[in-house]
């Protein structure tokens, strides 16, 4: 497979040359399990390790290859494998807080040019979750898209759509059915040859189904939705990058649930557009918005003018981003 049709372009190339000057070989990262990747190059899909220079200089999570990622290797063709020796510099990340005791940022997918948040027009659905998505979205770099899937099973999708258009701020909503085939003929548009798309969201939101469908073929495991509660149980266990015979470049995650923030308010006010245009206004640089005087937020908040559940949202999602920046500061001093 060329390196075009897996998202190269002359950004990455450049990038590249130093290493093309010294022999390496150019791939990107489609899988990994248990720090052993799988990468496809012009000549296939190889198995490849990190050099040990490259984990010992390597000084976060962030600084391992994620899925998406153009790498530098060196090939033992005899084989088929590669030693990773650098990775290209990303032009976007999808990243969230890693499990832990530490604050460290993990890298779900890189290289991506459009997000898909999709969400299931079931009992999971969740408004104040899909705002959580859409922050990490948009300070990924890449292109927000919601998904509203399962219509097939929804009787009141107009509803369903004015909820999500209550919080999307002009981010394009598209509801589909991956089982019956209604409105995937509006995703096309997203699935052009040598783009990479990235699909976010709950287990048993039906990603996988999308991808089967895209894919003309089960290439994805898919499980029912548990009854009672219409929640999934994780198809899908780890990132998988996959093109499509269309030429689309398509990243499958697991269910992500409880996903913890990671990044700055410049991401929360384009999720929160109508409370931003008031924060200019406040007295206080650093208002809170949560008791201060002159708080032209609070103020338009008494005037009807942004929507309680809204602000309350957003004061969450501020205050835990505040935590999170707090804690980076403390543990970079340490």
């Amino acid at each position: 497979m060329d390196l075009e049709s897996l998202g190269w372009n002359s950004a990455f190339e450049n990038a590249f040359k130093p290493y093309a000057d010294q022999g390496y070989t150019a791939g990107r990262i489609s899988s990994e399990h248990k720090n052993i990747y799988r990468v496809h190059t012009e000549r296939g899909e190889l198995l490849a390790r990190m050099t040990g220079k490259m984990i010992r200089e390597s000084r976060a999570k962030h600084d391992f290859p994620a899925v998406g990622d153009w790498v530098a290797m060196k090939i033992r063709a005899s084989e088929e494998r590669a030693a990773i020796h650098a990775i290209l510099p990303r032009h976007s990340k999808f990243t969230r807080q890693a499990a832990g005791f530490n604050v460290a940022e993990q890298v779900i997918a890189a290289n991506i040019d459009t997000v898909f948040l999709v969400t299931a027009l079931n009992n999971d659905f969740n408004i104040r979750r899909m705002e959580r998505y859409l922050t990490l979205a948009w300070e990924s770099g890449a292109n927000p898209v919601f998904i509203l899937n399962k219509a097939d099973i929804c009787d009141n999708i107009d509803q369903m759509i004015a909820e999500v258009e209550s919080v999307a701020c002009d981010v394009p909503i598209h509801a589909v059915s991956a089982v019956t085939g209604h409105g995937l003929d509006h995703l096309t548009q997203y699935l052009r040859k040598g783009e990479t798309l990235v699909l976010l969201g709950s287990s048993g939101a039906g990603k996988s189904t999308l991808v089967n469908t895209w894919y003309g073929q089960d290439i994805q495991t898919v499980n029912q939705t548990r009854q009672g509660d219409d929640k999934g149980r994780h198809t899908t266990t780890y990132r998988r990058l996959m093109v499509l015979p269309e030429g689309a470049i398509v990243i499958d995650t697991p269910g992500l649930r409880e996903i913890q923030l990671w990044g700055t308010d410049d991401s929360l006010n384009d999720v929160f557009k109508e409370i931003a245009q008031y924060e200019a206004g406040c007295r206080f640089r650093d208002c809170s918005h949560d008791g201060e005087p002159d708080c032209m937020v609070k103020q338009a908040l008494e005037e009807g003018k942004i929507e309680p559940s809204r602000y309350e949202s957003y004061l969450k999602l501020k205050r835990e981003l505040g935590l999170l920046s707090d804690k980076r500061g403390h543990q970079e001093k340490r």
